[in-house]
């Protein structure tokens, strides 16, 4: 018999498949409506938004604040700064390596 895993996959994968197929069935004049473009306008931004939280404040199935929350929290300064996104993305790193080699935060 198949593993919960397996099942899980399979599930979900036929899911994504009939997601996408419904993509090219659904008449373009449903997804031309305003609420259905503002909307999906928004849905990369929670997904990304969603992995920055996952990535910062899980490791394993445990949650915890380390270095890679000060990182975050430095990005976040640096970008009411309006600093260049380049400049956020090393100045976040170098500050959870820097809290990381002088062993402040783990």
């Amino acid at each position: 018999m198949l593993e919960a895993k397996w099942i899980a996959v399979i599930v979900s994968s036929v899911l994504a498949f009939l997601l996408k197929l419904s993509g090219n069935i659904i008449p373009a004049k449903y997804l031309e409506r305003p609420k259905i473009k503002a909307i999906t306008a928004l849905v990369p931004i929670v997904m990304l938004s969603a992995l920055v939280i996952v990535q910062t404040f899980a490791l394993g199935q445990n949650l915890v604040i380390d270095a890679r929350f000060a990182g975050l929290i430095f990005a976040f300064i640096l970008l009411l700064i309006r600093a260049p996104f380049i400049v956020v993305v090393i100045g976040a790193s170098l500050m959870a390596a820097l809290l990381r080699y002088f062993d402040l935060l783990n």
